[in-house]
């Protein structure tokens, strides 16, 4: 399953901060977590959804409510909960493992459906909500090649683009989030 983390961060002064935070402390803490397959961050380049979006995928909604997940800081941003804006998560089924978006690559998410994603050449993957909010009930993603000729007013409403944060951990990852580094195509 994939479970998604979205917000948006109300501190300028202290958003550096709280990004180092989520990504050498937080996501590390996550992957740790049994249950816990890979994590990955992201930024949106689209204005109209939440900044942040942390991508991770997951055995079933069991391990989210696991001491392990609690007690490893999950569902909870610690001394940065007050700046955390327009939060959601969502658990998604028919996906189980969330694809690694490289540095050369984009993450697309759509929830409009495939069309717009099928329409730049794409293969979507689509994800159905199984619990948490259920909000937005479907999504499809896609990676993008970051070449694709890309017109951020062509993307049809809906439809969100996002940049890396960090590489995907994966549960056989080191303690700390390793820098970006080139996607590597099998």
């Amino acid at each position: 399953m994939i479970y998604t983390v979205e917000c948006s961060f109300a501190d300028p002064a202290y958003e550096k901060e709280w990004n180092d935070f989520y990504s050498l402390e937080k996501l590390p803490a996550l992957i740790s977590v049994s249950g816990f397959h890979t994590s990955q961050r992201f930024k949106a380049l689209s204005a109209t959804c939440p900044v942040y979006l942390a991508v991770h995928s997951i055995d079933d909604m069991a391990v989210l409510e696991s001491d392990e997940y609690q007690q490893k800081g999950g569902g909870n941003f610690a001394r940065w909960q007050q700046h955390i804006i327009d939060w959601h998560r969502n658990l998604y089924g028919g996906v189980e493992r969330a694809p690694a978006i490289g540095e050369g690559e984009y993450l697309l998410l759509s929830e409009v459906g495939a069309e717009p994603l099928i329409d730049m050449g794409l293969t979507p993957v689509w994800m159905r909500a199984a619990a948490l909010e259920k909000c937005p009930e479907n999504r499809w993603l896609a990676r993008l090649d970051r070449t694709f000729p890309l017109s951020m007013n062509r993307l049809a409403a809906g439809v969100h683009l996002y940049a890396p944060l960090t590489a995907q951990l994966t549960g056989n990852s080191c303690a700390k989030a390793p820098a970006m580094e080139p996607h590597q195509h099998a």
